[in-house]
């Protein structure tokens, strides 16, 4: 395979790039925009984004397409959402999970995502949603990279047999080690929980991922306590703390002495702007806080930060349509990232922001020698490609086309010749 006339990010010369038994192996400027041939193995960039996939590394597969079942969230809020979704986990059968899975990464693909990491529900005694999509892993292993976080819905320490339920989680194919303890029922008990997860993330080599501090509490404060673990245990890198929202109220005295440990941690955050934007503040009147992380000073200090959907039509978002690159729209707004230096860069939010999240960077990128997973995107920079919210020319994984479309174009009339 051949893709000629390409754009590269933070390049301005055309390249053209060889594909040989699914890996880069050359990638080389142009001096002159090429003519294409006629050959089925040549991809004509046509000046537009070569880019490695997007990532989605925080989303929750088993709740997908559940909006409205069999109750729908009236308030909107956070905590409505968990009961809705109380009430829908009896009815999980195999077969539902698998249905509405396939579906949404078949959305997932279509726009791009070659890896996702999905959170699922692991306070469900038969452990029925993790059982079944780590059955499917193999299955969608020619269209993306999956990694499965189990997910303790209602708490670990607060829930009957909840660190049994975790370590049978790992015993049938989860690859990350989640938590919650800001929904737990003491402090003690979120506390306890950060601790437990990131021992036994280590004892079986494993990454983890806590949704942490995900309230508007100024007094919930367990990232300090996750980080602290994540050094004390050497885990850094491989450690996410997911959501983070608390974040945005507390008082910037205690996040100056924060910023100070997390960066020494080496944590991961994921932050997921659209849903935190209308989950968050739920509890104001006027003025309502945005309740989104503070992502662009994280970004700043130099820690890795990246955006995710974290829901697509389920009982906490009746939204979604699987388009990271409306996510990172709202992003920048929310976040007031809108300066050049935030929006020349901004698809790291979305691309290598999110592999090194999930420690999958060093067979990731444009690279000669590394595999030949690619998208092609509307428009010639970062910049041009949320100006546009261009779409997804083409999906390549392995040197395989899994997508491939024609851009809108308008038809010449007479009121615009």
């Amino acid at each position: 395979m051949n893709i000629i006339n390409a754009r590269l990010r933070g390049q301005t010369s055309l390249y053209s790039i060889r594909v040989e038994q699914g890996v880069f192996t050359a990638i080389e400027p142009q001096t002159a925009t090429l003519s294409p041939s006629a050959s089925p193995s040549e991809i004509d960039a046509q000046g537009n984004l070569v880019c490695a996939p997007f990532v989605e590394p925080h989303i929750h597969l088993d709740a997908v397409l559940t909006a409205g079942q069999p109750k729908w969230n009236q308030s909107g809020t956070l905590f409505e959402g968990i009961e809705r979704w109380s009430e829908r986990k009896p009815q999980l059968t195999p077969e539902d999970i698998e249905q509405r899975v396939l579906k949404t990464v078949q959305l997932l693909v279509e726009n791009g995502v070659q890896y996702i990491r999905t959170h699922v529900d692991v306070t469900d005694p038969s452990l029925t949603a993790l059982k079944t999509i780590a059955g499917l892993k193999e299955k969608l292993s020619k269209v993306i990279e999956l990694q499965i976080v189990a997910f303790p819905q209602e708490g670990i320490c607060s829930f009957p047999n909840g660190k049994q339920l975790m370590e049978q989680a790992i015993e049938h194919g989860a690859d990350v080690i989640g938590g919650i303890p800001h929904f737990e029922f003491t402090r003690e008990y979120g506390v306890e929980s950060m601790h437990w997860v990131v021992a036994l993330a280590k004892q079986h080599g494993l990454l983890v991922d806590v949704h942490c501090d995900e309230i508007d509490d100024e007094a919930s404060r367990f990232l300090e306590v996750l980080a602290t673990a994540a050094l004390e245990q050497d885990m850094g890198e491989r450690v996410t703390a997911s959501h983070t929202t608390a974040m945005h109220s507390y008082n910037n005295a205690y996040c100056s002495k924060l910023f100070r440990l997390l960066k020494k941690s080496k944590i991961n955050f994921v932050s997921c702007p659209t849903e935190s934007i209308h989950l968050q503040g739920r509890f104001d009147t006027y003025p309502k806080r945005r309740g989104v992380t503070r992502v662009k000073e994280l970004r700043e200090a130099g820690m890795n930060v990246c955006f995710a959907q974290d829901s697509i039509q389920d009982p906490w978002y009746t939204l979604g349509n699987g388009k990271l690159l409306r996510v990172l729209d709202a992003g920048l707004h929310i976040c007031h990232m809108m300066g050049y230096r935030d929006l020349s860069t901004a698809l790291d939010l979305i691309t290598i922001n999110g592999a090194k999240t999930l420690q999958v960077e060093q067979q990731y990128g444009i690279e000669e020698g590394k595999p030949a997973n690619f998208i092609i995107l509307q428009g010639c920079d970062d910049l041009a490609v949320i100006q546009q919210q261009g779409e997804v020319l083409y999906s390549v994984r392995q040197g395989e086309i899994l997508v491939q479309r024609q851009p809108a174009s308008l038809l010449r009339t007479t009121h615009l010749s």
